[in-house]
């Protein structure tokens, strides 16, 4: 197989005519070897044009191209494992639509914080149009009934994209809670967390009930089990039964107070 010296580098043109070698002899050689990866390899360098090519597009996320190169890097990849000389059609056809479809999928994965449904970040973009015009013709922020009147559409409509709106980015937990205080304190550290404690309460005064309907030898089984803490072959000497039967004991017990637990609905 010839060796291509810069595919990148080569022009569209014969890029093309290149490729339909190299496609050619993809379907000679057997997957993973050395010939086959670089045959595959020298295409992904002489298509990548179409990737900066559909990158274009996207030419309003400037601050986000090397992603958008990468990802449709992928897309390019994908074409290229995919497509068959047999199809009759020029491969940057097939290619651009798996380029751009990887790109697109790459912000609706990864440009909202929180998922929200398609309508609502199409409104989000309406919504964001709509109130740079106003606000430069009004010279102020436009109300409510203004954006609603703008976009015709009802004001609960403008209320739940705004809405919907807080969900694109997202904060930390992690980062400062105050960035004028001296101390720096993270947000996590302020908010509220479930008390195991308050559980175990709850519990302790549902079983209350239960235990008064026990007898003396079963309350004694639990104090030494669970108030003392000692191990069942302990406790099988001091009620002078076998370690199997104070197991018994106390998965009988146990299960008669979860049942009454349950119908008490706790």
């Amino acid at each position: 197989m010839p060796r291509v010296e810069s595919p990148a580098d080569v022009a569209p043109k014969d890029a093309r005519e290149i490729s339909r070698l190299f496609f050619a002899r993809l379907t000679e050689l057997e997957e993973g070897t050395p010939e086959y990866q670089y045959a595959r390899n020298t295409l992904i360098e002489l298509n990548l044009a179409l990737v900066r090519y559909s990158a274009t597009r996207f030419r309003n996320r400037a601050d986000q191209m090397e992603d958008i190169v990468q990802v449709g890097t992928i897309g390019l990849i994908k074409a290229i494992d995919r497509f068959e000389l047999t199809r009759e059609v020029e491969f940057a056809t097939f290619a651009v639509p798996y380029i751009i479809g990887e790109i697109k999928r790459f912000f609706r994965d990864t440009s909202w914080a929180v998922h929200v449904p398609r309508r609502l970040q199409e409104l989000r973009i309406d919504l964001a149009k709509a109130s740079d015009e106003l606000s430069q013709q009004l010279d102020r922020t436009p109300t409510t009934s203004e954006l609603a009147e703008r976009l015709g559409i009802d004001e609960d409509q403008v209320i739940e994209g705004i809405v919907a709106s807080n969900g694109y980015t997202a904060g930390s937990i992690d980062m400062p809670a105050d960035d004028s205080a001296e101390t720096v304190t993270p947000l996590a550290d302020r908010l509220g967390e479930l008390d195991a404690g308050l559980e175990i309460a709850e519990n302790v005064q549902a079983l209350k009930p239960l235990l008064k309907t026990l007898d003396e030898r079963e309350r004694q089984l639990l104090r030494m089990r669970f108030g003392e803490e000692m191990t069942q072959a302990e406790i099988g000497r001091v009620l002078g039964v076998s370690q199997m039967h104070v197991s018994r004991l106390l998965a009988r017990v146990t299960g008669r107070l979860r049942k009454g637990l349950l119908e008490s609905g706790c």
